[in-house]
């Protein structure tokens, strides 16, 4: 099977309507097929965290890193996407996409490790608020927990290679291009050099991006907060997301019409392809 099929076949159990309040039983449903797919490559964490009376859960996934001669103890790439949707659609790219990447992350890594070790997050209530990866970065740097890098993937398959199709905030449409035919790469100032590294390898995989790094943990430019890299941001963590910019090109954002439908697969492969090589560069 192809790996365009095999994320098709992600897109197909997950894109449900999810709201974990209102739609529980299909927020339920997800929650299981992830922890399903995870449990095929090793044991698999379940961080859970209140909101207010209610239990929810951050699914994790922890792979070794490639075996040494001598030991050495490198940090974590953390992985995350979340799982959660908003009410009234089945939010096919945000965020079934990212979960559909995540996973075949998962199994290819699982296959062959990568120089870092990784930790594989889907993450619970980021529609309310980023709550599930703020409870788990607070955690992370509680206990002292080093990061290499965490990577937040954030709608990963719209694409839209007309003129005008992409609009940005403030002042940077002088600097970007018009046409929202590339993924976004945005890191904070720690992750340079990985934007940098990332975007080639984005090239070799056929798909072209743009990389932005924000200072001051994107407070200048709010629109770059919108995701579960800023509450590692937050606690002074390497972060970026990794987005087709979501509704300032993405005419479905929290629409019924984000569906399977209005995907560009062709694009979504290519960024999940992109994606390994640039892990494996780093």
């Amino acid at each position: 099977m192809t790996l365009k099929q095999r994320l098709l076949n992600h897109l197909q159990e997950v894109a449900r309507e999810r709201d974990p309040y209102i739609a529980s039983a299909g927020h339920f449903f997800v929650q299981e097929y992830i922890r399903q797919q995870f449990s095929q490559y090793g044991s698999v964490e379940i961080h859970t965290f209140k909101v207010g009376s209610k239990s929810c859960s951050n699914l994790i996934l922890n792979l070794p890193a490639q075996p040494r001669k001598y030991p050495v103890n490198l940090p974590l790439i953390l992985i995350g996407a979340h799982y959660d949707g908003v009410p009234g659609t089945v939010a096919a790219d945000d965020n079934a996409t990212g979960v559909a990447v995540l996973l075949e992350l998962a199994r290819s890594f699982a296959q062959e490790p990568a120089k870092y070790p990784l930790r594989l997050i889907a993450f619970d209530m980021e529609e309310y608020g980023l709550l599930g990866s703020a409870d788990y970065a607070a955690l992370l740097h509680q206990q002292g927990e080093r990061l290499r890098l965490m990577i937040s993937l954030e709608m990963l398959g719209y694409k839209d290679s007309t003129a005008g199709s992409q609009k940005y905030p403030g002042f940077l449409d002088k600097f970007y291009p018009s046409r929202g035919d590339f993924i976004g790469l945005i890191g904070n100032l720690r992750t340079l050099g990985d934007l940098i590294s990332l975007s080639r390898n984005m090239s070799k995989a056929g798909v072209s991006s743009q990389w932005l790094t924000t200072p001051n943990r994107g407070l200048f430019v709010p629109q770059t907060r919108l995701s579960d890299h800023a509450p590692f941001w937050d606690q002074g963590y390497p972060a970026m997301m990794v987005t087709d910019t979501a509704f300032m090109r993405n005419p479905n954002y929290h629409k019924p019409s984000d569906t399977i439908a209005s995907l560009d697969l062709d694009f979504l492969t290519g960024v999940c392809e992109g994606l390994e090589l640039g892990i494996r560069g780093l």
